[in-house]
Order: structure tokens, then C-alpha cells, then sequence
């Protein structure tokens, strides 16, 4: 059974039983690339349903996607010292869908979509929350031209 977001009156949220949840307390030291790290952490423990629940610390750099506008997509590259003020999304596999809010010496706040290079300045301490008994995946979702989360049951449980 998936959940494809075809709507409320289709029943899109009977489809999806829930879970227990675990939950993984991780801290990144300085220098670690948090995307990469938080991928191979879910790889290593198998995970298929991993979300970041929780995240605070600082970074040197990002590079983030910014809201599609109708010129397209901007991506903006981060090279200073930032204050994680969030981060959030989801994380299964080889893939991930992560979005961040950081802010500047001066507490202006820049958010988007982690592409990458979000690397630690001090610390990132961060709370993962896996849902074992169903799998995220990603399929391209026409009506979007992104590949967009699908929730599955687990076959095995």
C-alpha cells in the first residue's frame, strides 16, 4: 500500500498503517559534511523511513536551492558562519530531502533546500527518528518534475 497524494476524498491517509518510532541521537564534529554523514548513518543502520526530528549547531557553508521562481531554480553557495536554526526532512537510502533555515552574525535567517556542502562548524547535534515498519522512496512525480516521497508498508513486518 502506497500514498501518492491523490487526496483527501480517495482515502490517502487509510492507506499508510503507523509505526513504531526509534529514535538516534547522532553529533557531527567539526568538518563533517552533514548530508553525506546523515545518509551513511541511514545506509549503515539499514534504515528506510528515516526523518530528522530535530538539529541544532553551526556550519561553515551550505549550499542551498532556493524557491523556484519563474526564472527557475536558484542555487545560492554559503560560505560563512551560520547558526542551524532548523533542519528537517527525510532520509532513506541514497537519497534525501532535507530543508534548513541558518542564520547570519546579524540574525537574518536564509532557508532552502540542502543540496549540499553543509558543513559543520563546531557542532550539529541531531535527533533521527525512523519508522520501521515502512519504507520511503522517491518517484518522479509529473505534476511536480520532482521525484516526490512515496510511503510504503513494509513487506517484511
Amino acid at each position: 500500500m502506497s500514498w501518492t497524494g491523490e487526496g483527501v476524498a480517495d482515502g490517502r491517509f487509510a492507506s499508510v498503517a503507523p509505526s513504531p518510532l526509534m529514535c538516534y541521537a547522532l553529533r557531527l564534529g567539526p568538518g563533517e559534511e552533514i548530508m553525506s554523514t546523515l545518509l551513511d548513518f541511514v545506509k549503515s543502520k539499514g534504515l528506510s523511513s528515516a526523518f530528522v526530528m530535530s538539529c541544532v549547531g553551526s556550519v561553515l557553508s551550505a549550499q542551498l536551492r532556493l524557491a523556484q521562481t519563474s526564472e527557475g531554480n536558484k542555487v545560492v553557495d554559503l560560505t560563512e558562519h551560520f547558526e542551524i536554526v532548523s533542519l528537517v526532512g527525510t532520509l532513506s537510502g541514497e537519497s534525501g530531502h532535507l530543508h534548513t533555515s541558518l542564520s547570519d552574525k546579524d540574525g537574518r535567517v536564509m532557508g532552502g533546500h540542502v543540496m549540499g556542502n553543509m558543513v559543520v562548524f563546531t557542532t550539529a547535534e541531531i535527533m533521527i527518528g525512523a519508522c520501521p515498519d515502512l519504507t520511503f522512496d522517491r518517484v518522479m512525480d509529473i505534476r511536480t518534475g520532482f521525484p516526490e516521497l512515496v510511503i510504503e508498508r513494509r513487506q517484511d513486518v
